[in-house]
């Protein structure tokens, strides 16, 4: 049993050490706390104190006060200067950096606002959106006066209509806990569906890496390969969870420091439940053991390393599979699809996850999923143990599933 141990924490600690694991951590963890303060960051970049500036010739001579009294309704950080020059001169300004693009209001044949903007590029859309809704407000009075419409009668033709949806079911969620139970699984499954592959390809790549150094033979001799599987499987496992503790502190602290009003808070991140998190890492464990014993087997039967990636495809392909069905779930979680792909255990730790997060299914159901998965993890590490057992002794070329039963005749014989 000691030696069990000594893998296991050789498995973890050697790992741990790894520059690539700590670059890895520290990098994702500022990437969540950047994303979680992306308004911010954004805002140091914007030069306030630079104005934005445009040029404006009114070829009607009248429509350039309306229409810049409805653009500062709009857009306060942009500003129009009505001018004279011609479009050469202006482009030659525009070059310059004097404007960053100049507009010509004009009118149709039907006596209707028209305007063209100018300028160097037009990747920035949010001038041109704010000087499309200033030209509508103003086309909007302009209707309205020549029927006469006051003030009240303005508001309620711009007024939106009155919607609303309600679901029945008492436990049923809101529209708006929809919306942030939405945010919250999707973001939750990507970190899910990279995970299980990166700490997957991690345990098959390190057992390879042991065979082709010849590592594994002494390994044999003193642990049996069952207890080199395991111990390997379940110190990986805890790298990952060490990691997904890491990112889950930088989101808890990055979270807790926002504001009211934020994007972050508005889209309720800041509101997550408990439980959810012990779903997510409940899943995330019990995905990562279904898909560690089978990668370990994978990796058993590679001498070399450049095989692993060949022999991982196919667990690969299953969890990309399942990610994309979570996806279409996140849209549609009550299709009777995903309903019934939630208890397909290859597919459990994401598909449920989204219905866990959108739905508000019967306990029975949560429980079954999770015993289905629980089984299959103990059936795959039954003939992992075996073939793993056999596939350690294997040498040479191997890049195909067919070598199983070769490891599994390997593994009888000792």
């Amino acid at each position: 049993m000691n030696n069990f141990w000594m893998i296991l924490s050789q498995s973890y600690i050697n790992k741990f050490k790894t520059k690539v694991f700590m670059i890895t951590t520290l990098l994702v963890a500022a990437a969540i706390v950047a994303a979680v303060n992306m308004e911010q960051i954004f805002s140091y970049f914007n030069d306030e104190e630079k104005e934005t500036k445009i040029a404006v010739i009114d070829q009607t001579g009248t429509m350039y006060k309306p229409f810049q009294e409805q653009l500062a309704v709009i857009a306060d950080d942009l500003t129009v200067v009505q001018t004279d020059k011609t479009e050469e001169q202006l482009k030659k300004e525009v070059e310059q950096g004097v404007y960053k693009g100049y507009l010509l209001l004009g009118r149709t044949a039907d006596g209707l606002p028209t305007a063209t903007y100018k300028a160097e590029n037009i990747t920035n859309s949010e001038i041109s959106s704010d000087i499309r809704q200033a030209l509508q407000s103003l086309k909007t009075m302009e209707v309205a006066g020549k029927f006469q419409l006051t003030n009240e009668q303005i508001e309620m033709w711009n007024a939106p209509a009155a919607f609303k949806v309600t679901a029945l079911a008492k436990e049923a969620k809101s529209e708006e806990e929809l919306m942030q139970a939405q945010v919250l699984v999707y973001i939750l499954l990507f970190f899910i569906y990279l995970s299980v592959i990166m700490y997957a390809n991690m345990i098959a790549s390190e057992v390879a890496i042991e065979k082709s150094s010849r590592v594994m033979e002494i390994l044999i001799s003193s642990v049996s390969p069952v207890k080199q599987m395991f111990a390997k499987i379940i110190g990986i496992g805890l790298l990952g969870l060490t990691q997904l503790g890491v990112w889950m502190v930088a989101a808890y602290t990055a979270l807790s420091a926002q504001s009211e009003g934020s994007v972050v808070d508005i889209m309720g991140l800041k509101s997550i439940s408990l439980s959810m998190i012990m779903y997510a890492v409940l899943l995330f464990i019990l995905g990562y053991f279904l898909y560690a014993t089978i990668a370990a087997l994978l990796g058993s039967l590679v001498s070399r390393l450049e095989d692993v990636q060949q022999m991982m495809m196919p667990l690969t392909f299953l969890v990309m599979i399942g990610f994309f069905i979570s996806m279409y779930g996140l849209s549609n979680p009550e299709s009777p699809f995903i309903t019934v792909t939630s208890y397909i255990p290859f597919f459990t730790p994401m598909i449920m996850f989204v219905r866990i997060g959108l739905l508000t299914i019967p306990l029975w159901e949560v429980v079954l999923g999770l015993g289905i998965l629980v089984a299959a993890i103990l059936i795959f590490g039954v003939i992992g143990a075996r073939i793993y057992k056999g596939g350690v002794l294997m040498y040479g070329k191997s890049n195909s599933l067919k070598d199983m039963k070769k490891a599994l005749a390997l593994s009888k014989d000792n």
